[in-house]
């Protein structure tokens, strides 16, 4: 039996995988993954118990894997091309094609620059944000 200093919360877990937390909760409850639980009832995991899982995404391709989710500590990771660069004295728009949606970045030139993107290139919007705003898109009377 692994030691208490082995075993990973649930969150730690998700974590390490670069999935997200109701995720890792819905591979525990359907018996993906096994765990133990504590006198209180909480769910632990062995580390060992990641490690087919870790090598299975090890194994695909850069773009598919979520390796580099485990680089980044934002989870909010939208891969997509960029379909424009606009560069204007410090700042640059960048303009990423996510799915059927586009995604809009202010970013500085420098950072085009350094990051040495170009249209066509594959890129990811890292997005960290504490404020949401919603907007009512139906009719409302």
């Amino acid at each position: 039996m692994p030691t208490p200093s082995q075993m990973l919360t649930p969150r730690e877990a998700a974590r390490l995988l670069g999935i997200s937390y109701p995720t890792i909760k819905q591979w525990i409850l359907s018996g993906k993954l096994k765990t133990v639980q504590t006198p209180g009832g909480h769910h632990r995991l062995a580390e060992a118990t990641l490690k087919p899982f870790l090598a299975k995404d090890r194994a695909k391709l850069p773009q598919e894997s979520r390796e580099r989710y485990r680089r980044v500590s934002g989870r909010n990771q939208l891969a997509g091309k960029v379909v424009s660069i606009r560069i204007e004295g410090l700042l640059a728009e960048v303009v990423l094609a996510v799915a059927d949606t586009h995604i809009t970045a202010i970013i500085t030139a420098n950072a085009v620059r350094e990051l040495q993107l170009k249209k066509g290139d594959t890129a990811a919007a890292l997005i960290k944000s504490t404020d949401v705003m919603i907007e009512r898109l139906d009719d409302h009377s």
